[in-house]
């Protein structure tokens, strides 16, 4: 069957000497790349004694290396498992323990942190550093062609973390990254060898999953070490035919950054999704982007690809109607199906709404290693996402809220009971609830409730520590409010509605 690496390899023996990769001042080719991919792709199966089907963790700022060692994972028949580069190094360990991943690629910066937390692990799994003397010497490896690989075979698995504090991993296999590439093409852009995809955000995650259209069309990585909107607003004036996947918040940030007279020209298509985006935001957007915005609604569990909504879609009079669009996700993709259906599963009629559920060759095959957490979210077929939202009579899709409690901040999912989890460590803490409250360039950021015991107060200072040592930094709380009590509901569940209501009666009486 073809995948993803051998529509690659055969993209690269086609055009070898077409620009694939621009990091900084380093350029590569296809044919570089394809045979750097073939020859880590020979490591993995021989030196490193990989078998097919084994997961290896990539967890490392953006970066070329990130793609090579992703196609040479596929090419060697092997399961990648990306990680964002933030995450804390116990998290890292924990993932790695979970999948039992056989090797963990990382970078320099990264190193330490990681390698003290592996050596914990029985087996510990071997640690390769991109960037180091032994990593280029693998350039010199005998290369292998691709291994052959079936349409279910897992190909990424991409981890969320848990409503319970556990992090869970969506199995995608090949068949899920490939009906998402022909879903990009069918709805989003056909893509040209030569376009660009810009990178700013985390390869890991929505930014690495749509290198892989263009990858297989010929498209050229810009890739950026992070995002900085003076660097994306020099890389939209300085290539043309541009495509970027953005985090709504990223888009604020470049609006706030850009000149009145700055040139856009080269960019031909801005895909934002990974969180809402007002819908004065995005007004203000389309007056300095032009039509060139394209919303999805996508989960990890199905990648990038529920919803869409269309550059035709963002055009409008600025009526009631077309602001009612613009709050929308758009339509079912290509080959999707979506519905929005109460707890039973029975369908809710047009404007109410329910849960929402969606069927597709996207969807994953459930969570690596947790069979009650795929059963609840796969159901005859059917994906439940875990998202509120309701249906128009046209097939729009508008979400209401998350079910689960999530906070979106950058675009990154943040579950406060992970958070919650950790503080509960701390001997003073009594009770405590984590709640996300709006930031206007983050979209939203973690403020913490928290209950001492009586006679054992505790400071910020010394929770925010706790958390540092725990949890990604991104995801500790920008906030704590000591209080004597949480609000509860009869049945003893904290009233997070009311948590929320309190920040906001602090903004309004501030």
């Amino acid at each position: 069957m073809a995948t993803i690496a051998t529509s690659f390899l055969t993209r690269a023996r086609q055009a070898p000497s077409a620009l694939a990769i621009t990091f900084g001042g380093q350029r590569t080719s296809f044919g570089e790349l394809a045979d750097r991919v073939r020859r880590l792709a020979g490591v993995m199966r021989t030196d490193m004694g990989h078998a097919a089907g084994d997961r290896v963790v990539l967890c490392m700022e953006n970066r070329p290396e990130f793609l090579e060692i992703l196609l040479a994972c596929w090419t060697a028949g092997l399961c990648a498992v990306p990680l964002n580069a933030k995450l804390h190094p116990k998290e890292v360990a924990q993932i790695a323990a979970d999948c039992g991943a056989g090797a963990v690629f990382t970078s320099e910066a990264l190193t330490d942190g990681i390698a003290a937390e592996l050596a914990g692990l029985a087996p510990a799994p071997r640690l390769c550093v991109v960037g180091s003397a032994a990593y280029r010497r693998l350039a010199d490896a005998v290369a292998i062609d691709a291994v052959d690989t079936g349409p279910a075979d897992l190909a990424w698995i991409f981890y969320t973390s848990g409503t319970t504090g556990r992090s869970k991993g969506a199995m995608l296999s090949h068949r899920n990254l490939l009906f998402m590439s022909f879903a990009y093409a069918a709805d989003i852009e056909r893509i040209e060898p030569g376009d660009v995809s810009i990178h700013a955000a985390p390869l890991s995650h929505g930014a690495g999953l749509y290198c892989l259209p263009h990858l297989i069309a010929g498209g050229h990585q810009v890739i950026l070490p992070g995002f900085d909107p003076a660097d994306v607003l020099d890389a939209f004036a300085r290539h043309r035919n541009i495509t970027m996947f953005a985090a709504p918040t990223m888009i604020t940030r470049l609006l706030q950054a850009m000149r009145d007279d700055r040139d856009v020209g080269g960019l031909h298509t801005l895909c934002y999704g990974g969180g809402p985006m007002y819908v004065s935001d995005l007004r203000r957007a389309l007056d300095r982007f032009g039509p060139r915005l394209y919303q999805l609604f996508g989960q990890g569990e199905s990648p990038m690809t529920i919803t869409g909504l269309s550059r035709r879609d963002h055009e409008g009079d600025g009526g009631p109607e077309h602001l009612a669009r613009l709050g929308s996700c758009g339509i079912a993709r290509t080959g999707v199906e979506i519905r929005v259906v109460d707890e039973a599963g029975q369908d809710q009629p047009v404007g109410t709404a329910g849960e929402v559920v969606t069927r597709s060759d996207c969807v994953m095959a459930g969570y690596w290693n947790n069979p009650d957490a795929s059963a609840n979210a796969l159901r005859d077929g059917w994906l439940w996402t875990g998202d509120i939202g309701y249906l128009d009579a046209q097939g729009y899709l508008t979400l209401k809220d998350r079910s689960k409690d999530m906070v979106i901040s950058g675009g990154t999912n943040i579950y406060p009971r992970e958070i919650e989890e950790v503080l509960l460590r701390h001997p003073s803490v009594l009770e405590c609830s984590v709640v996300g409250r709006p930031h206007p360039d983050w979209g939203e950021e973690t403020i913490a409730f928290v209950v001492c015991r009586p006679g054992t107060p505790v400071g910020a200072a010394e929770l925010d520590a706790l958390c540092l040592q725990n949890v990604a930094r991104f995801k500790r709380p920008k906030g704590y409010r000591f209080v004597g009590s949480l609000p509860k509901n009869n049945y003893g569940k904290v009233l997070k509605t009311s948590l929320r209501q309190a920040l906001v009666d602090e903004g309004e009486d501030a």
